[in-house]
């Protein structure tokens, strides 16, 4: 190379390796600083989208993990109540019991175990209602298969899992009755002397003097013990039991033949019972338990109304009843993936009294709601509803148990195994070796102190040309 002034390729030749070498230099004082080797686009672009992805799923996973974690803490409250529920029914069931043991106890007896129980009843009732996690209703319903009824005469009990979302027809093609007696005469005079009705095994003591009207209110003093309850229906003394159905049963006899001076009810027993509803749901006919009606079948199987009562006769549904139910599906639905529609989603049934203690057959008592403890046998059939309701809540809480377990915890535990391996994985990727890169920085440390000096080598070169001018 000849020996020249205007360009010095020594120099260029120098600075260019020093501005390599010093570019070296500031890209591992970067990593070292930052931790990470992928810090923009042009540090390694596979490597940067790569590692985008696995960052956003890291973040996904996470939020999945604090997902099943706030799950699990909405099951154990939801399961929490229903332990405590479980404890009510069970002192229930012993009061129950103790009431079926009529050689021992009395009226007032009977009737302090039913208040009681009523007490308990009520109290589940409120922990049905007022269970929440936040703002989140778990026990009502809400949580589950919830319904609405076009007509107030028709009342949505609960629904089932098996229980399709969407809008059911319902009508009553037969009435539910309540079991029905009047008396043969009308009352028209005071009771011309004392007289002794016995109604479903209950002595009811009427004194002379007594009128319909008051003969009324003392038998309704009885309602308690006897199930039934009087009316003036007309002109005649009517009673009817306080359920609808084949299992509701009344009887009644008096001590006196019937007469205008008397309460009208035969000296030799009369005898009624209920008739159960019938209807359809959906279009199809089902065989209800006295005024409740529930779905056997088809799209709305699980699906259960109540009727009330005619406005027209208090012992009849009535057969003038059409309703729409409108069934959605509000079951708890949990993000536990960190991608979409990774869910899992689960319903927590109605736990209020009149929707536990369904489908007792041969029972005079539709659900828990209407159990009574005033005599032997209301004792007996009481204590096949309440254990009904019993295994209907112990079921729920195992439903629950297996949800947490197999698959919020099980899936909780994946997902951590899976955050541990992504972010490993990312780590690759991204983050600095600082081994490595130490080596790579001391090393442009060395190339820059030596490119320095030769620069300022290299910029020496031309000053020989002084020497060949002189």
């Amino acid at each position: 190379m000849g020996l020249t002034i205007t360009n010095n390729v020594s120099s260029l030749t120098a600075q260019h390796n020093l501005g390599r070498a010093s570019k070296g230099v500031a890209t591992s004082i970067e990593r070292l600083s930052s931790g990470l080797k992928i810090n923009r686009g042009a540090d390694g672009p596979a490597a940067l989208v790569i590692s985008e992805k696995q960052r956003a799923q890291i973040a996904g996973l996470k939020a999945a993990i604090d997902n099943s974690e706030k799950a699990v803490a909405l099951v154990q409250t939801a399961e929490g109540a229903l332990g405590e529920i479980n404890s009510l029914l069970i002192k229930v069931r012993s009061l129950a019991i103790d009431s079926a043991n009529s050689g021992v106890n009395d009226s007032d007896g009977l009737a302090a175990n039913q208040a009681e129980i009523d007490n308990a009843l009520d109290t589940i009732n409120r922990i049905a209602n007022n269970t929440q996690f936040g703002s989140k209703n778990l026990l009502d319903g809400s949580g589950g298969i919830n319904g609405t009824s076009s007509d107030s005469a028709v009342d949505f009990l609960k629904g089932t899992s098996d229980t399709t979302a969407g809008s059911y027809a319902v009508t009553v093609t037969t009435a539910g009755e309540r079991a029905t007696e009047s008396a043969t005469t009308d009352q028209t005079q005071a009771l011309a002397a004392d007289e002794v009705l016995t109604i479903n095994d209950v002595s009811v003591t009427l004194t002379a003097g007594l009128s319909q009207a008051q003969v009324v209110d003392r038998i309704n003093d009885f309602t308690a013990q006897t199930g039934v309850t009087a009316e003036v229906n007309g002109t005649a003394t009517r009673l009817y039991t306080a359920n609808f159905g084949a299992d509701a049963e009344i009887t009644v006899i008096s001590n006196v033949a019937s007469a205008s001076d008397s309460s009208g009810f035969q000296n030799t027993e009369q005898t009624d019972v209920g008739i159960d509803i019938v209807g359809t749901i959906g279009g199809a006919s089902f065989n209800g338990s006295g005024d409740i009606l529930t779905a056997e079948s088809g799209a709305a199987k699980g699906l259960s109304v109540q009727i009330a009562a005619s406005g027209a006769d208090a012992t009849s549904t009535g057969i003038a009843v059409t309703a729409t139910i409108s069934v959605t599906d509000n079951a708890l639905q949990f993000q536990i993936g960190a991608n979409q529609n990774q869910t899992a989603s689960i319903a927590i049934d109605r736990v209020n009294p009149v929707a536990l203690g369904f489908g007792v057959t041969g029972n005079q008592f539709n659900n828990l709601n209407e159990i009574d403890v005033t005599s032997a046998s209301k004792s007996q059939d009481s204590l096949a509803v309440i254990d009904a309701a019993i295994n209907d809540v112990t079921n729920l809480r195992g439903t629950l148990g297996a949800f947490q377990a197999h698959t919020l915890e099980a899936t909780g535990n994946n997902l951590r195994a899976t955050l541990e391996n992504t972010v490993n994985a990312e780590s690759v990727i991204r983050d600095t070796d600082f081994a490595s890169e130490i080596a790579n920085f001391t090393k442009g440390q060395v190339l820059v102190q030596a490119g320095t000096s030769v620069l300022g080598n290299a910029n020496q070169i031309p000053q020989q040309v002084l020497a060949l001018l002189q």
